[in-house]
């Protein structure tokens, strides 16, 4: 079955439904998806972007601003 069949049938029983419980549940779970899609949206860094965090990252490093993995896997165990 294609993906507009299995809409097509999935509003079909939707449609059928009698629980606002169950209606409930599933405009949650629509709404948290819609949310989830909408962070899957991408938006690349420009070359200009990419070279500024790169040299923020090295001064941070050669200024000593910057954690180790041990102490950041210490804070989280």
């Amino acid at each position: 079955m294609n993906i507009e069949a299995r809409k097509i049938e999935f509003v079909k029983e939707f449609l059928k439904l009698q629980s606002e419980d169950a209606i409930s549940r599933l405009e949650n779970i629509l709404r948290k998806e819609k949310n989830t899609s909408d962070d899957r949206i991408f938006e690349p860094m420009t070359q200009d972007e990419l070279n500024k965090r790169i040299n923020k990252s090295e001064s941070d490093f050669r200024n000593n601003r910057f954690k180790s993995s041990s102490e950041l896997l210490a804070k989280y165990e």
